[in-house]
């Protein structure tokens, strides 16, 4: 009989197994630190939280990793990424304008060095192949653990349609770009969700409002109508899944809110009364505010196209703002970057422009708890707890005293463990294991 390793044969080892002795361990529930444990990890799931005793004795078969003055905290969730603009390229249009196959080849860097920052799962909002997922799970290169929009649904006009005023070609019925589909009218919008979900979209993602990187529309602008976002609401809730919205402004978080989207992407200008309604509703604001900082930083001047720079202006000036109201509202927050293209080295900045309205353990649950519950998998996902994935991130410091240590990996981040695997070490006390020895097929 032919065995799943001889049709796959990068599939991995079985995880080892750990015992993480005399840590301390970040609660993102209570808030607060749980010090002197010991952490045992089987099969890649955390099986054991127990107080550290002074007789403990060595456990055959378990790895033992000396964890005194270590913090363990969750991974990290990004809730707001674009693989497919990948770095390479110096303004923002040839990055999401490549090639398909450059993209692709170049997305397992991008994969590794968000897992190397603590990232051990990425939402991405558009533009993923699952494919790509699939890779990652079987172990054919490392990286986060990936949640997939497929395709951005965007009308004619709209935030994922690309085409300049001037250019009259042919668009609809469904046509897509590396980032979006575009769809009309309640039928296609309907066909474009079920397409998404065919192809192994997680989620369903649309744009409910103008852009900073579209070229046609105003970031005023409604899109979509209300008959055509319930048709996707009801083909994704059919599905068992959700529908989350680009959007901006009060007027259009509203309209997308009042038709059931669940889910709420960047909302820069979220006023007190829609942060009431997304708290009625029970929906979750992903605010991205490090990319809008870094494409007006003077490092990348040229990135942005002059025609859409006042636009960044606006949205990055009202971002903190939107932030504080979301915060004292107690809007259910995510963490997202948004970042494109070379701007994603500046992925763990967020927690430094967050941490100027936020509370430290506000901030990290926007990255682990409440990302977690969004995304369906408040049950084995975000927090050090028994029973849950073992992704682990070992700490120099305490990030409820300092969240902004995640701003500097090199020197607080000590190691990064995903279900189990240990993908990255910047301490002699934790060896690397992930990257398992390749097993040599036999041409006879």
């Amino acid at each position: 009989m032919v065995a799943e390793a001889d049709l796959k044969p990068w599939l991995r080892p079985t995880q080892n197994s750990y015992i993480l002795r005399n840590a301390s361990i970040v609660d993102v529930v209570k808030g607060s630190i749980r010090g002197n444990v010991d952490v045992t990890v089987e099969d890649g799931k955390i099986t054991t939280i127990a107080s550290t005793t002074s007789n403990q004795k060595p456990q055959p078969g378990f790895k033992e990793v000396d964890c005194t003055g270590i913090y363990l905290s969750p991974g990290l969730i990004d809730c707001h990424v674009h693989l497919i603009a990948t770095p390479g390229f110096d303004n923002l249009s040839a990055a999401f304008g490549n090639p398909e196959s450059v993209s692709l080849l170049r997305q397992p860097y991008v994969c590794s060095q968000m897992l190397h920052r603590g990232f051990t799962s990425i939402r991405d909002c558009g533009g993923a192949h699952s494919a790509l997922k699939e890779a990652i799970e079987d172990g054919v290169f490392p990286g986060p653990r990936l949640f997939i929009a497929g395709h951005a649904l965007s009308q004619s006009g709209g935030h994922a349609d690309f085409r300049n005023k001037h250019d009259h070609s042919a668009c609809c019925g469904g046509a897509t770009n590396g980032l979006g589909r575009v769809c009309n009218g309640a039928a296609e919008c309907m066909q474009a969700v079920r397409e998404e979900i065919r192809s192994g979209s997680d989620f369903i993602k649309i744009m409910g409002s103008g852009g900073v990187s579209s070229p046609t529309d105003k970031i005023s602008h409604l899109q979509f109508t209300p008959e055509e976002i319930r048709a996707m609401v009801g083909c994704a809730k059919n599905a068992g899944t959700y529908v989350t919205a680009h959007a901006y402004t009060p007027e259009a978080i509203r309209h997308c809110v009042e038709n059931g989207v669940k889910g709420i992407e960047h909302g820069n200008f979220l006023d007190k009364e829609t942060a009431k309604l997304l708290v009625e509703n029970d929906v979750y604001l992903t605010p991205t505010l490090i990319t809008y900082n870094e494409m007006a930083s003077p490092k990348w001047e040229g990135f942005l196209p002059p025609s859409e720079k006042s636009k960044n202006t606006q949205v990055l000036e009202a971002g903190l703002r939107a932030l504080k109201i979301a915060s004292e509202a107690n809007v259910k927050m995510c963490f997202g970057t948004d970042l494109l293209g070379p701007l994603g080295s500046a992925q763990t900045h967020e927690f430094s422009l967050r941490s100027k309205v936020l509370a430290p353990i506000e901030v990290l649950r926007s990255a682990t708890l409440n990302p977690a519950q969004m995304l369906g998998h408040a049950d084995n996902l975000g927090q050090i707890k028994e029973g849950f994935e073992a992704d682990i991130l070992f700490l120099a410091a305490n990030p409820l005293d300092d969240i902004t240590i995640f701003d500097k990996p090199d020197q607080f981040l000590k190691g990064v463990m995903k279900e189990g695997r240990v993908y990255k070490s910047r301490w002699s006390g934790l060896a690397e294991d992930a990257n398992a020895p390749v097993r040599i097929q036999s041409l006879l």
